[in-house]
């Protein structure tokens, strides 16, 4: 035993070991948010029983079943639930019954003591809709303007098509009101803006009168101008909504009562338990693409995250461009100009140590430094005329870009640090002996040649940054952007708008919800996309140093 410790091989297995532990824990957890965040998209049967009471009260069920938990019964009758004294152990089932509107909550627990058989109706529909949740029920007749229009066998292939029609416009409603009319209010707000900064030259005495009044002139026949496009964008938006309120949907729900829903609040309308599996799989992938490429709703419990994604995207890429070129030019003076010293080691350590900083640090260093010290200085400089209002002097895209630069600059320093030290010397030698200078020799043989130590870096950033949250809140990632940070609008790149991003939006709706239920299986399906994105761009990354790697070294053979 002690010649087996000496020769080492227990060290050998214990670290293995330890290597396999933490891979099924990684393959574990990826593999715990894939099953969540997938299965979340899959079409849930619908279920139909009854529940009979101790009191003898029946309470009709229809809704999915979310989860299901055993718990001791005494536990179940601390919490309010009358169970017969000879049970023990209950089980219980949460009920996605929908239909906020109606009963306030749309997730309700309840014991299966007393249930009847499950049964799983054809004719139960889910409605998805833009307010209240889902709708649970059975489809009695649709009405337009009031007039039964449709019921019986032909009221679900009818309630499909209007459904669509209501789709359609809504979909043109949301084009007006985020392009048109944004474009309207954009140049308005343009307009303003140069009203003002007339009055403030007139102030300064930089204009004369007359060109003050020519300027007015013109900004006002620009105003009426815009005034009469939106009113023309504003009477089409007013038609559009009335042809949406047309239709109604006289829904049926648990307890007998008939629910009238506007077909203009629904998204779509399937029946699950009269669906084949194509159908399925079809509405899966309906389902998938509309969370990656929609908007959020309902306080971010529903909807998509296009935003999100496009945020995160946006801020990694931002990010990129920052840090790149100050961590390798930071790092090449610290390897190849900096004079080897006290000094020099003491700024090693100071980079290294930098990189064990708290994120939260620097997202306080961000909004105190960045967002209100530089970007205060750049509204006073560059948009006087909006002030009191701030363009860059409050968080946005290109402050929480910077803050996340600084962040990971470190991370880009040490790697490339770590690539040029590892340029043999020979390679040095033989350029100089050909004649190259010393800056010839650096730009042209050893830098190129330790690219992929740099590529390797901005890997290991944008996986950092993609990740954080903490820093972002303070300087630039909020719940909800009303717009996205790349436009039609000149300079098409609005670097001082707010963002939204993955990891933020994992936290809001996680911790934050109104609606715990209704969030936990979106926190997975984000989290998986988040995954997924950081995989993507490492890749990406991967990919472009595995290129420069081949390219140099065959270069070098």
């Amino acid at each position: 035993m002690k010649k087996w410790f000496k020769s080492g091989s227990p060290w050998i297995w214990l670290n293995a070991g330890a290597i396999a532990i933490s891979m099924i824990m990684v393959v574990g957890l990826l593999s715990l948010i894939l099953v969540r965040g997938f299965s979340h998209f899959w079409p849930a049967p619908i279920v139909e029983t009854t529940l009979t009471q101790p009191d003898g009260r029946q309470v009709q069920l229809l809704g999915e079943l979310s989860r299901s938990q055993t718990l001791p019964a005494q536990v179940m009758r601390e919490a309010g639930v009358d169970i017969p004294s000879d049970i023990d152990l209950v089980t219980r089932h949460l009920i996605k019954q929908g239909n906020r509107d109606v009963w306030g909550r749309d997730f309700v627990w309840y014991p299966e003591t007393g249930m009847d058989e499950w049964r799983y109706p054809k004719e139960a529909m889910r409605l998805e809709r833009r307010e209240w949740g889902d709708f649970y029920g059975y489809p009695v007749r649709l009405k337009e303007e009031g007039r039964t229009v449709a019921e019986g066998e032909k009221l679900w292939p009818e309630l499909q098509q209007r459904v669509d029609r209501a789709n359609e416009l809504f979909d043109e409603i949301r084009g007006i009101e985020r392009g048109d009319i944004g474009a309207v209010n954009h140049r308005m707000e343009r307009v303003r803006l140069e009203e003002r900064r007339l009055d403030m030259d007139r102030r300064a005495g930089r204009i004369d009168r007359a060109s003050m009044e020519e300027a007015t002139v013109e900004l006002e026949a620009r105003r009426a101008e815009l005034a009469d496009e939106y009113a023309v964008l504003q009477q089409r938006l007013d038609q559009l909504y009335q042809d949406v309120r047309r239709d109604t949907l006289v829904g049926r729900v648990m307890d007998g009562r008939e629910v009238e829903i506007p077909v203009g609040q629904i998204i779509r309308a399937v029946q699950p338990n009269d669906m084949s599996v194509v159908s399925k799989v079809g509405l899966y992938v309906a389902q998938f693409w509309d969370f990656l490429s929609g908007y959020p709703r309902e306080a971010n419990t529903e909807g998509g995250i296009l935003p999100a994604i496009f945020g995160t995207v946006t801020m990694v890429f931002v990010m990129s461009i920052i840090v790149s070129p100050f961590g390798v030019l930071a790092a090449i003076y610290l390897r190849e100009y900096a004079r080897q010293g006290p000094l020099l080691r003491v700024i090693r350590i100071s980079v290294y140590n930098l990189a064990g900083v708290p994120s939260i640090v620097f997202g306080v260093f961000g909004l105190g430094f960045f967002v209100y010290f530089v970007g205060g200085a750049v509204d006073q400089q560059f948009f006087p005329a909006a002030l009191p209002s701030p363009t860059f002097g409050t968080p946005g895209l290109l402050w929480a870009a910077l803050t996340l630069a600084l962040l990971t600059l470190p991370v880009v320093i040490v790697a490339t640090e770590e690539g040029l030290a590892r340029i043999p010397s020979t390679i040095r030698h033989g350029s100089l002996a050909l004649g190259a200078t010393k800056a010839e020799t650096l730009w042209k043989v050893v830098v190129p040649l330790a690219t992929p130590a740099m590529m390797t870096g901005l890997i290991l950033a944008i996986a950092r940054a993609a990740g954080e949250v903490a820093p972002l809140m303070l300087v630039g990632v909020v719940k909800l952007a009303p717009t996205l940070p790349i436009d039609g609008h000149f300079p098409f790149i609005h670097l001082e708008r707010k963002i939204m991003h993955l990891g933020f939006h994992i936290y809001d709706v996680g911790f934050q919800s109104p609606n715990v239920e209704a969030a936990q299986p979106l926190v997975y399906a984000t989290a998986m996309t988040l995954v997924i994105l950081i995989v993507m761009l490492n890749l990406t990354a991967i990919s472009i140093r595995n290129r420069l790697r081949e390219k140099y070294r065959s270069e070098s053979d």
